[in-house]
């Protein structure tokens, strides 16, 4: 039997044809080798492509299925006949003998994700999720996704003796992830989402300073009530929960790798009284942070000092 082994776009191996050159930077690889014929899922290559402006697909087959995400940009897919937009968090598919056509948004270039598969079970398992009605799925998740994509691309780089079985097993859960996580009926909605979004980055990056949901809505020109209505849709938590797991994640690391003081940690986090933020914290992580700060990582495994 063949052995299966992944090149990096750019590597000694000729790329195959399905890979775009109207991309400005790519991570990709693939397997050189046809999957065994009872293999049940088995990915032939991933990668991550930021898109020229002048970035067209325009495809009449392909000998896979393939999932794509959109990490950043925008754009628009045409599958079966119908138009749809592309923006960041969408998820869509297509599949062999599918005419699909992606065009890229020249003021928004497109950085995104995507994942050729092939199997006797690869059409089964996408046809048990709404990405197998070759509808477009909004899924605000994104960083969740990203982050399986991204395991199945370094598994498919580092080209290990398991390489393949890891990335052939990640398949079920991309899918199930994208499942889980798309928002109600599938469709894109392009205002809610697009307030989603911009509220959700508002936050990443000002968590440090943010205090209250109020504050939020103020500095992104909405009310409240609407804020925490679009967390409770598409993110399925609170606005101030998820204020709140940003802040304490990065208490956490304060206290971990700094060793910082109680007081030092909640003055960085943006709590002026230390006992709020220790409450906060003990709610996070179901010990106060005067404990928590005993707590160091030893040999793989978590121990008190001490102990």
């Amino acid at each position: 039997m063949s052995r299966s082994k992944p090149s990096q776009a750019g590597g000694t191996a000729a790329e195959p044809w399905y890979f775009s050159h109207q991309v400005s930077e790519q991570r990709r690889y693939f397997f050189h080798v046809d999957p065994p014929a009872q293999s049940r899922c088995h990915v032939v290559s991933c990668g991550c492509e930021r898109v020229r402006a002048d970035y067209v697909i325009d495809r009449k087959t392909i000998p896979f299925i393939i999932i794509e995400f959109v990490a950043e940009g925008e754009g628009t897919v045409v599958l079966q006949g119908r138009e749809y937009r592309l923006q960041p968090g969408v998820a869509f598919a297509y599949a062999p003998q599918m005419h699909h056509v992606i065009r890229n948004d020249p003021e928004r270039p497109m950085l995104k994700y995507f994942v050729c598969f092939v199997g006797t079970e690869a059409a089964k398992l996408l046809r048990s999720t709404r990405l197998g009605r070759w509808l477009p799925l909004q899924v605000p998740a994104i960083e969740e996704v990203v982050e399986i994509l991204e395991l199945v691309l370094r598994a498919g780089q580092r080209g290990g003796q398991d390489s393949q079985k890891l990335c052939d097993a990640l398949v079920p859960v991309l899918l199930l992830k994208i499942e889980e996580a798309a928002q109600p009926g599938g469709r894109v909605k392009a205002r809610s989402d697009a307030a989603f979004g911009r509220v959700r980055r508002h936050i990443e990056k000002h968590y440090l300073e943010l205090r209250t949901i109020e504050e939020v809505a103020e500095e992104c020109h909405l009310t409240p009530v609407y804020v925490s209505r679009l967390f409770r849709r598409f993110a399925r938590v609170g606005a101030h929960q998820f204020l709140m797991r940003l802040k304490m994640n990065h208490a956490a690391q304060l206290l971990f790798d700094d060793g910082l003081m109680v007081k030092e940690v909640a003055e960085k986090v943006g709590f002026s009284d230390p006992f709020h933020f220790s409450r906060a914290f003990k709610r996070a992580y179901g010990v106060a942070p005067d404990r928590f700060i005993h707590y160091r990582v030893g040999r793989g495994r978590m121990i008190e000092d001490g102990s």
